[in-house]
């Protein structure tokens, strides 16, 4: 029971820290960050407005592809080990 309720604990621990240590999700290199600031900020729907909000999709994308990479081995070890744990 005790071994049970740390680990609900720590899940719930890391959880708060992905939530909250992850607040500016649009960041890019100092190049990069420059250049869309320079073409977003005009407000103008130019083809060079575009390229920046494609740019920070394009991060983003790129940004979650491993959480999801991990969650799924995350969800299948612990799958695995439920079984375990019923069989036994």
């Amino acid at each position: 029971m005790r071994q049970k309720m740390g680990k609900i604990l720590s899940v719930v621990a890391f959880a708060f820290i992905l939530m909250f240590a992850t607040t500016d999700a649009y960041s890019q290199c100092a190049m990069c960050r420059a250049t869309v600031e320079s073409n977003v900020g005009t407000g103008s729907r130019t083809p060079e407005s575009e390229v920046g909000s494609g740019l920070n999709t394009g991060i983003l994308y790129l940004m979650i592809v491993p959480y999801i990479l991990i969650g799924t081995v995350g969800f299948l070890w612990y799958k695995s080990n439920r079984k375990k744990e019923k069989e036994a």
